[in-house]
């Protein structure tokens, strides 16, 4: 029943009543305003004591509100946007549009100096021979077109990144933090880049050649520099040496449009650290043991849709940069609160590293074709790799591993209802609209543990371990059984937001 019935799935008229959807859109909605406004609440009543502890800053609305700047990653690339990215990406696109009307031939000539000129301005003198230094050993290597060894080389010049010598010394290159970490989000990326030229180089036909130069336009293709999205070398290079592509027609209107829709990404992620303290009660272990259930619940919601805000914003800028240079970025991310399970996070969110992941990692240890063991495997060394590359803490271990084993699970379970067998016994007891409430069911589970493994990642294990004991510890069966009635209703219409828009 369940091949059979795939295709339906597909359709963009659903399975189950509009009433029903529409129940589900309704109470979905509703509860989402609820748990915000608790938030709000806990928020104002521990303003004051919340501000001393995290230093809140005056906030831009004239009633009054302060602002938490508590997520350092917001707090960080907006100060460096606001005071040198934007600018540096206006002037990308300058010298993009001028050299591709009146010298053509040149133009990713001249993106590459630009993006080493801003670069050497931004890191300095010792930044860019670090990011220099890390290029040429890795194309060192690859010219030896042994992918294991290029693998070696890449893990080593990414675990140099977090030895605490080289750390030292690197910090005593600039006079504020901030500085510090630019150069290292920007040798992460320069990671995955290399990485990505690397592999390709190994694996390229004969008489194929991948050029230094092409090497260097990859690498300091400014827009994606220090923040991504990330595009394979291959991607890359095919699209920015046609004269063409399927992208290039990008109207001012288009371009107009989406200018206003990040800024309105901008804004929202603004009020939300105005009104929501969602990241300093976070970082409150005290708090965040007193707060009611609807308020734990409107936390754990606000700081999963805030990450997905962010990254709107923080992917949709270079995005748009991207397309204007007449290249297909990878797709923005998909709004967290349709995501139901561990596959479709990982497939819709960070499109870009999804792909990359896939490419170098999971397709070439065999994946999916070598059956469970080799899907187990080719899967833990991707988000091992993940988890390494984001730093090797403790809590992303925890964070990659219940990953993990959530998509073990999803596929597991997925193999076993497509057992004729099962299918069968399927058909046999359940219509069409109670397989998909039944499958809404097994969604709302695994959204439970995917919002779970998400705040251990934005959280910490201390946060993961606080939800986990009041909601499934502490917390009575009927509550439990509340909350996973509302991530139903999220599940469904998930599934109905998938089957319109596939």
């Amino acid at each position: 029943m369940l091949i059979q019935s795939r295709p339906r799935f597909q359709k963009t008229t659903t399975l189950l009543p509009p009433w029903e959807i529409c129940l589900y859109v309704i109470l979905s909605i509703a509860s989402h305003l609820y748990s915000f406004y608790e938030v709000h609440k806990v928020s104002q009543e521990y303003e004051e004591e919340l501000g001393r502890e995290f230093e809140f800053e005056k906030g831009f609305f004239i009633w009054g509100f302060k602002k938490d700047p508590t997520d350092f990653e917001w707090s960080f690339w907006m100060d460096w946007g606001k005071r040198h990215l934007a600018w540096y990406f206006l002037c990308h696109v300058f010298i993009s549009l001028v050299t591709k009307t009146l010298i053509p031939k040149f133009r990713v000539v001249f993106l590459m100096l630009y993006g080493v000129f801003v670069c050497f301005f931004l890191l300095g003198v010792r930044g860019l021979a670090m990011v220099l230094l890390h290029m040429m050993i890795s194309f060192s290597v690859a010219l030896l077109r042994k992918p294991l060894l290029c693998w070696l080389c890449s893990l080593m010049l990414l675990y140099t990144l977090h030895l605490p010598f080289f750390e030292e010394i690197q910090r005593s290159w600039y006079k504020t933090e901030n500085e510090y970490y630019l150069l290292l989000f920007s040798l992460a990326m320069c990671c995955l880049r290399y990485t990505s030229f690397s592999l390709e180089y190994c694996w390229q036909q004969t008489g194929q050649r991948s050029s230094l130069q092409c090497f260097f336009a990859y690498l300091f293709y400014y827009p994606l520099f220090h923040n991504g999205p990330i595009i394979t070398y291959k991607e890359f290079i095919s699209q920015i040496q046609k004269e063409k592509t399927s992208s290039t027609k990008i109207t001012f209107g288009i371009i107009v449009w989406t200018i206003a829709r990040i800024f309105t990404w901008w804004l929202l992620a603004e009020c939300m650290i105005h009104f929501l303290y969602i990241h300093a009660i976070l970082s409150n272990e005290a708090l965040l043991e007193v707060v009611s259930f609807w308020a734990l619940g409107g936390l754990a919601l606000a700081q999963v849709l805030f990450f997905y805000v962010k990254y709107l914003v923080l992917y949709g800028i270079p995005s748009l940069i991207v397309r204007i240079d007449g290249l297909e970025p990878p797709e923005l991310p998909r709004c967290v609160s349709t995501m139901h399970s561990f596959t479709g996070m990982w497939r819709h969110f960070d499109v870009g590293l999804h792909r990359w992941l896939l490419r170098y990692i999971y397709v070439p240890m065999g994946g999916s074709h070598h059956g469970l063991l080799g899907k187990m495997f080719s899967s833990a060394l991707a988000f091992g790799f993940v988890y390494y590359w984001h730093g090797a803490h403790d809590y992303l271990f925890s964070w990659a591993l219940l990953n993990w084993i959530g998509l073990m699970i999803e596929y597991g379970v997925k193999k076993i209802l497509f057992i004729p067998d099962a299918q069968n016994m399927i058909e046999n007891v359940l219509s069409y609209e109670m397989t998909q409430r039944a499958f809404g069911i097994l969604s709302a589970i695994s959204t439970a543990m995917l919002i779970l493994s998400n705040l251990v990642f934005l959280g910490g294990n201390h946060v993961g371990k606080i939800y986990w004991q009041r909601i499934f510890i502490q917390g009575s069966p009927d509550k439990v059984i509340f909350i996973l009635g509302f991530l139903y209703c999220f599940a469904q219409v998930g599934i109905e937001w998938e089957r319109r828009h596939q």
